[in-house]
């Protein structure tokens, strides 16, 4: 055999063997990872060293920085560097090593993962998080959660926005400035008793909020499409002989009666006529248990807020001359 058809012979098989398993001795160039076993990684500053045959395993971003189909940039040092966040990258090669990886249970961290996963391609560990987040996703549904209001502009945009109904307890001890009757601590208690089962047994179709700002020490509020409904305040004005106090009231069939009302407005159902009858067969002339209903809002077609006050503010000024004033428990 001559020498040039030898050298055309070993041209023909240098050729493939090179570019199909990345592992023949040549120049590592900036298209690709040729002719390199090993491969030493800068990702967002987190060091990581590897083989080509592990990046290879799945059709991924990182086989295509193999083969030259993806360009790589690599620093003085001969480091490839990958402008993405190293957090999560070792997670990324330990899936490609195993073929499995644990997942974080955090849902935010797996959020993050799942990013990774998307951005460098690799498929098996996209499905591993998408099964991780369906799960999480199941658990969080059988969950009771109750958001807490922390400001004026959260609770609105909350209440705007969301579709189902909502039950909101103002809870603000603390802005009393009055001592209370013997048994307000008790019943503040009941109230909150109270909205925790309201939560459970209506959860997934009733947003529950807990609130602690404003002026109100024990007060519920019912909303539907972003409109409060009604409204029940539970705390009154009790003049003693020497001092005034606050007395805290647990009218427990109205609260649970107005969670049932409420009701209407899910899925929407509340704007169509039905809901609106609903509304207005409750006029003044409905009992209003132990306390006292006032229904306020213009006249026609829109909606008016129904408030039970459980007992009335007794001023000193409306007292006659000479009568006994007996307050009631």
């Amino acid at each position: 055999m001559s020498a040039e058809a030898s050298a055309e012979r070993v041209a023909a098989l240098a050729v493939p063997v090179s570019q199909s398993t990345c592992q023949e001795p040549e120049e590592r160039s900036s298209h690709g990872l040729l002719g390199s076993k090993y491969v030493k990684l800068n990702v967002g500053g987190s060091l990581h060293y590897t083989t080509v045959q592990t990046l290879s395993k799945e059709d991924s971003l990182l086989r295509s920085m193999c083969v030259g189909e993806t360009d790589v940039t690599t620093d003085s040092d001969g480091w490839v560097v990958l402008d993405r966040s190293g957090r999560h990258f070792g997670l990324v090669l330990n899936f490609l090593r195993d073929g499995s990886v644990p997942l974080p249970e955090d849902q935010r961290e797996l959020d993050e993962v799942f990013k990774e996963a998307q951005y460098y391609r690799v498929q098996g560990l996209i499905q591993h998080c998408l099964n991780a987040l369906q799960k999480l996703k199941d658990v969080y549904e059988g969950m009771c959660r109750i958001p807490m209001i922390t400001s004026i502009k959260e609770e609105q945009r909350m209440i705007a926005t969301c579709r189902k109904p909502v039950v909101k307890l103002q809870n603000n001890r603390g802005n009393n400035k009055y001592s209370y009757t013997s048994n307000s601590d008790d019943n503040l208690l009941k109230n909150i008793e109270l909205f925790d089962k309201l939560g459970l047994r209506f959860n997934g179709r009733v947003l529950f909020v807990k609130d602690v700002l404003g002026d109100e020490i024990c007060c519920w509020s019912f909303y539907g499409e972003g409109r409060k409904i009604a409204e029940v305040c539970c705390t009154s004005i009790v003049y003693a002989t020497e001092k005034k106090q606050t007395k805290v009231e647990f009218p427990e069939a109205r609260i649970f009666e107005e969670t049932l009302n409420i009701l209407i407005y899910e899925n929407g159902r509340g704007s169509g006529p039905g809901g609106l009858a609903l509304l207005d067969s409750r006029g003044t002339g409905s009992s209003p248990g132990a306390g006292q209903s006032e229904e306020e809002g213009a006249s026609g077609g829109e909606r008016r807020v129904r408030r039970i006050h459980v007992r009335r503010h007794i001023m000193h000024d409306e007292r006659g001359h000479g009568q006994q004033t007996v307050y009631k428990d």
